[in-house]
């Protein structure tokens, strides 16, 4: 398992990525979609770095996908 997701300089706006929204941490349930921007200022995080999708949602991802 990469950990290329917890490093800010590998999340870009644009990008298809797998995100966790807080009400789903537990059950784990990701929801795919657009890189809008960047909410995590420090360039590491342990748990994935915080974005808002396109659609407006917020979470950490957890995955980038693959073109």
């Amino acid at each position: 398992m990469s950990n290329e997701h917890t490093y800010r300089k590998n999340i870009k706006p644009g990008q298809p990525v797998e995100i966790v929204e807080k009400q789903n941490q537990r059950s784990g349930k990701t929801t795919t979609g657009e890189v809008q921007n960047i909410l995590t200022s420090s360039q590491v995080h342990p748990r994935g770095i915080k974005v808002r999708l396109t659609t407006g949602q917020v979470g950490r991802v957890q995955r980038i996908v693959s073109e």
